[in-house]
């Protein structure tokens, strides 16, 4: 698992992305379109994937990867360490 920082370092390192407040989180966008959103208090991170992207990150680690019930069930959500 990533830890905070490394993760914020990572979503950083796209091409013209930028860390934008959205509400009480940290969110990473590219084109004003939010890629990723950081729950730092609670250590767990939203990336917007595609349905096969998060089924194959789902379907290694449920423990780290898992769909956000409700109205972000296409997106899968990784915890961070």
């Amino acid at each position: 698992m990533v830890n905070i920082e490394s993760f914020r370092k990572l979503a950083l390192s796209y091409p013209n992305a930028e860390e934008k407040p959205h509400f009480h989180l940290a969110s990473f966008r590219v084109k004003k379109k939010i890629f990723a959103t950081l729950w730092e208090k609670e250590n767990r991170a939203m990336l917007k994937l595609s349905l096969a992207d998060q089924s194959v990150f789902c379907f290694y680690d449920t423990t780290i990867f898992f769909p956000v019930p409700g109205g972000w069930e296409l997106k899968a959500q990784p915890l961070l360490n």
